[in-house]
């Protein structure tokens, strides 16, 4: 049975920085696609990005120069790097492996 579990949101100041881990089972995540997606109050879940097997990594627009997505095959887990956070990056950030099988999300709050 595949399984992801996200971990390492908080509360960050504008400006600051934080690290999500994506903990895979079941997978290598070196072998699929692994993407994070994010879900702010009220609005619709938003891919962030994503890294290929290849290790080719996209982003969308909003984040690119500030997060980081990385692979730890050893650990086999997928970090998620954020700086210069914005308050509104605040939202459940959520990691997916496959195309198909999600975790539970951590939530990453950007205030003051």
């Amino acid at each position: 049975q595949v399984q992801v579990q996200e971990s390492g949101g908080g509360l960050v100041q504008p400006g600051g920085s934080l690290r999500l881990a994506c903990a895979a089972s079941g997978v290598i995540v070196s072998n699929v696609d692994m993407a994070w997606y994010r879900q702010a109050p009220g609005k619709e879940r938003e891919w962030v990005g994503g890294i290929r097997p290849t290790g080719a990594s996209l982003y969308t627009d909003s984040v690119k120069g500030r997060f980081t997505i990385s692979r730890d095959n050893a650990k086999n887990t997928v970090s998620l790097q954020m700086n210069s956070l914005k308050p509104e990056d605040t939202a459940v950030y959520y990691c997916r492996a496959a195309g198909s099988v999600w975790g539970q999300g951590t939530q990453v709050t950007v205030s003051s």
